[in-house]
């Protein structure tokens, strides 16, 4: 074990230096924000500093990354704005000088006029005119018009109302708010499309893909994906041939003919467990309705089935609680599979349990009330900026809830950490077969709540690539890297509890999977700030890191085959048999969902393209449900199965599974990914601003396959019902238990 404990310590350390150094690289390399933007030929004064930090909090507390994106982060009915800022700018300065120098439209020119013209809009915006010694951006008159000519415009959007947009009249009333949020937008934008000094490639190294000004794929973009796929290609064979000669010599365990935990004893505080999941239900089908809300906004922009919601529920607000509802209902249901298990890793009752589980539980009613009134007050201007920042909506995906809420959170995660981490040293002591084990579970479950800190590390006015660094630490880290961790040592000790495995294999098995998760996982978070102002140092070690994030995942088909036989090797063992489906189900989505549309827009070279596009959304939904979503049900299953004393119809259950698997297949192959691929190709050919379009997202093609949509879905919703109602009718019997 002394080596494997090795491998395990070498990999995380190292691979947080190399995190923490490229963190220092994008504080060090950002793309400046000037102390002022002026026009060169007059030196009028543009935009301040402060316009554009402001202008980032104005568009923080609108949504944010729930309204459109920026480089790419956020949402897909709106366009990206800093490409579409590009594009308009582009388009303008272009038919400025054809109408003066040829007096006709840019487009009606030939070959030769078109070359010279272009040329100048390329030198025109490419020339980075960032003055180090007064911290101010030069722009040209003719740059300085068609910043007007887009402030118009984008005032317009947000003032009026953009139907095709999914954004409601009056977002934003007040003047001064969107002259900033333009300012925002105009550096989002020159950072985008403005080359880093000495280099020959923008800020964000040429993202995103727009003709008109040369912004092309990076050489280092390319390089480093050919890396990618061969290192990916090399560890898939070595791992592959690793786990067939090793997965074998574990130490075999003495069949059993009886279940050994069916006279296992609960304690009060596991009982006080159970009202977790009445809660996660409600959770779990409130977020399923706001779901089917927020995908019919992409078909009828401002209602829904005539109904004039958004005045009400705007996109923006629907979409924010769909997809903070789901990490609340996930995370929910883990920590309380967590809580659910501690009596069984020590084997006693701690004092102040119960009392620790209840408090957990009223603060996650007010977090997730509170947050969500929250939101909804700060988009709707009720909350002035900074206000917004600490109650209202934070404006960046995944972590939309106030700075408050994350605290509140953040000190319910310690809290959590002391009552499941005291069972486990508790345990540890006894210093059994199970200690690595229970070591291993430990280092996870003091990581779910060291980690969740880092989404607290930027403050308001930080600037968008660290905002960003951080963000992924959280979301990336948190949830991919050590909640896996947890996952998959829980899991293990489940089963050796159920002595299907041995404590000592289980141990093993645990720490040589978290090595090879966080192998990948912890550098590979830089995989998602390739094109996000930061150096190109994020695009070699993202793509590298990145793709070996794929490689367990590719053994998810032997996993899945172990499981199945599991089965088969005691009547007993039918008892659990639809946890361990789940589990299954869990380990396909896994190698699906996670590992091949996961790698499709792992890439420098596939991510260039389709960042942003409904290829990330395939790949959201087959990983977050998918993976997360049927590991917490499982999760849910099990404890309850554990607790309940009476044998289970399954029929809910097996409609549940089958329901929730076949509507999610559905909802990708009829849908998500049939639009993503059109897009795909239309970022390709034309540009990236094409392809989020309002002109391609409302042609009647995609408007189809949108509609094609409502049939994973309505299939998926059935999964939702059974699996709810199986839950809340379980749950209340062993609530009458004494």
């Amino acid at each position: 074990m002394k080596k494997v404990w090795i491998a395990f310590s070498s990999v995380v350390i190292l691979s947080f230096v190399a995190l923490i150094w490229v963190g220092t690289e994008v504080y060090q390399k950002q793309p400046p924000i000037p102390n002022t933007v002026v026009v060169k030929e007059t030196g009028q004064v543009v935009f301040s500093k402060e316009d554009i930090q402001t202008g980032q909090n104005v568009w923080e507390s609108i949504g944010g990354m729930e309204v459109g994106s920026i480089w790419g982060h956020g949402s897909y009915v709106a366009p990206d704005w800093s490409a579409d800022w590009i594009h308009k700018e582009a388009v303008f300065m272009l038919n400025y000088w054809a109408q003066k120098d040829f007096n006709l439209k840019y487009d009606a020119l030939n070959v030769e006029q078109q070359a010279a013209i272009k040329a100048r809009l390329i030198k025109d915006v490419k020339t980075n005119t960032f003055d180090e010694n007064n911290k101010s951006i030069q722009i040209s008159e003719v740059r300085y018009l068609a910043i007007q000519n887009n402030s118009k415009h984008y005032a317009d959007v947000f003032s009026n109302g953009f139907e095709k947009y999914a954004i409601p009249k009056g977002v934003l009333k007040d003047e001064v708010k969107l002259a900033q949020l333009n300012s925002f937008l105009f550096w989002t934008s020159w950072a985008a499309s403005t080359n880093r000094p000495d280099k020959d490639y923008t800020y964000t190294s040429n993202w995103p893909h727009e003709p008109l000004i040369d912004n092309t794929i990076t050489v280092d973009s390319q390089v480093w994906s050919g890396f990618s796929i061969i290192l990916l290609l090399l560890f898939i064979g070595i791992l592959t041939y690793y786990y067939l000669s090793n997965h074998e010599k574990g130490e075999a365990v003495e069949n059993q003919n009886l279940d050994p935990l069916v006279k296992l004893s609960f304690t009060r505080s596991q009982k006080a467990v159970l009202k977790y999941f009445l809660i996660v239900s409600l959770l779990i089908a409130l977020q399923v309705v706001l779901g089917a809300v927020t995908v019919h906004y992409t078909v009828e922009g401002q209602s829904f089935f005539g109904f004039d919601l958004s005045s009400f529920l705007p996109y923006s607000i629907t979409r924010t609680w769909h997809t903070q509802l789901a990490v609340f209902w996930i995370a929910a249901t883990w920590l309380a599979t967590g809580l659910f298990l501690a009596p069984m890793i020590s084997g006693k009752e701690m004092k102040y349990q119960v009392f620790g589980i209840n408090f957990l539980f009223v603060a996650l009613l007010i977090i997730v009330l509170g947050s969500m009134l929250g939101e909804w007050l700060g988009v709707h201007q009720f909350l002035d900026l900074t206000t917004n920042f600490f109650f209202g909506h934070q404006g960046y995906e995944y972590m939309d809830l106030g700075r408050f809420w994350q605290i509140f959170l953040g000190i319910g995660l310690i809290l959590w950490v002391v009552m499941v981490g005291r069972h486990i040293v508790y345990a540890i002591k006894r210093n059994d077969d199970s200690k690595h084990l229970l070591i291993i579970l430990l280092i996870s479950v003091m990581a779910i709540g060291m980690f969740f800190f880092s989404g607290l590390v930027y403050g308001e006015n930080s600037s968008l690539p660290v905002i960003n660094y951080w963000r992924w630490w959280l979301v990336h880290l948190w949830v991919e890297g050590f909640f896996e961790v947890f996952a998959t040592v829980v899991i293990a000790f489940i089963f050796s509890r159920m002595k299907i495995i041995s404590v000592k294999t289980a141990g093993k098995a645990s720490i040589a999977s978290a090595t090879i998760f966080l192998a990948g996982g912890i550098v590979g978070t830089l995989h998602h700030l390739y094109f996000s102002g930061t150096p190109v140092q994020a695009i070699a070690l993202g793509a590298t890191f990145s793709a070996l994030e794929v490689v367990p995942l590719t053994l998810m088909g032997f996993e899945i085959r172990e499981n199945w036989n599991l089965l088969k090797i005691n009547p007993w063992i039918q008892k659990y048999k639809w946890p361990i489906f789940f589990f299954m189900g869990v380990s396909f989505w896994n190698l699906v969902g996670a590992g091949v549309f996961g790698f499709l827009i792992n890439p420098p070279i596939a991510l260039y393209y389709i960042q942003g596009l409904n290829t990330t959304a395939v790949h959201a939904h087959t990983a977050l449900f998918g993976v997360y979503g049927l590991l917490g049900m499982g999760f849910i299953i099990i404890c309850l199965r554990f607790y309940s004393d009476r044998a289970w119809n399954h029929s809910y259950l097996k409609k549940s599974f089958w329901y929730l698997n076949i509507g999610l297949v559905a909802m990708v192959v009829l849908s998500l990914l049939p639009i993503g691929i059109i897009q795909a190709y239309t970022s390709i050919t034309k540009g990236y601003s094409f392809a989020r379009d309002a002109e391609l997202l409302y042609s009647p093609t995609l408007q189809v396959l949108k509609w094609m949509r409502i049939v994973g879905d309505v299939i998926f919703s059935i999964g939702i019902y059974y699996f709810c109602l199986f839950t809340v009718k379980e749950t209340l019997y062993c609530f009458k238990k004494k």
